[in-house]
């Protein structure tokens, strides 16, 4: 009885674990038919007869299990050889994918390492005293963490190195683009004449409407924004809703630790 009994309680074992594996392989290979194979057709044929073999395998139909396992094997084989073309340019596409993923990280590195702040700074700088001398009104927006793809839409998409030159030309009076603001992400202007938003907020003092655009963009995102007034010359910076005017030789340093730290207080002369 103990022998009858041990032989039973095995098959049962051999059985359950077979069903098991049935299932694990069905599944596996309708995943796999549902990744490379995009035809309505061959997905529902395949779900299918899945479902009709695990019942036939539940329900001991041997000769249609057998029947259905070959027919399913053959669909199989036959859609695969039939969609070679569609499987090679899946996985090429994969392929690529994580190419220009691992080439898109390693080229992200080099613009980091080849990206130098104090060269920026400089020419920041020589700009601005230079817009400032000649009372050429202006607006320069450096984005910080919070991204300003947004306001990038309504204005020119530029995506040049920041230099002396551009920036002058831009700004020059007459010129299309001179009249609004400039977007500037790391060592790139990516966007120029972009309006924003004035505040709506009462200020004290006169200001025109590039320091409220200014001052409306800073209340809405982290950048800092560097002003240059077209009637008097006069320097501001607009930072967290707040705006404070600067002499030539302060600006700079003042602008650098915003551009720097999270969290820098500031105050106007």
């Amino acid at each position: 009885m103990n022998t009858i009994f041990n032989d039973s309680e095995k098959l049962n074992i051999n059985g359950i674990i077979d069903f098991v594996l049935i299932i694990v392989g069905i599944i596996l290979i309708n995943v796999l038919v549902f990744i490379l194979l995009k035809r309505k057709v061959i997905r529902i044929t395949s779900v299918s007869l899945s479902v009709l073999l695990i019942v036939s395998h539940i329900l001991k139909f041997e000769y249609l299990y057998n029947l259905l396992l070959f027919v399913f094997i053959a669909l199989i084989i036959i859609s695969i050889f039939t969609n070679l073309s569609t499987i090679r340019e899946f996985i090429v596409n994969k392929t690529n994918l994580k190419k220009k993923n691992k080439e898109g990280i390693n080229k992200k590195n080099d613009v980091e390492k080849i990206f130098n702040r104090d060269s920026l700074y400089a020419t920041i700088n020589e700009t601005t005293l230079y817009l400032s001398k000649h009372k050429i009104g202006a607006i320069m927006t450096f984005e910080k963490k919070d991204k300003l793809d947004g306001y990038m839409k309504n204005g020119t998409i530029i995506n040049a190195p920041v230099c002396f030159e551009l920036l002058i030309t831009i700004f020059y009076p007459g010129t299309r683009l001179h009249d609004g603001a400039v977007i500037i992400r790391g060592n790139s202007i990516v966007a120029a004449s972009v309006y924003y938003s004035p505040t709506t907020k009462p200020l004290i003092g006169k200001y025109g409407s590039r320091h409220r655009a200014s001052i409306g963009i800073s209340e809405q995102c982290d950048a800092v924004t560097i002003v240059v007034s077209e009637e008097t010359g006069r320097i501001s910076i607009a930072y967290n809703g707040e705006i404070q005017s600067y002499s030539s030789d302060q600006f700079i340093k003042v602008f650098e630790n915003l551009m720097n730290e999270d969290d820098v207080s500031f105050t106007g002369e």
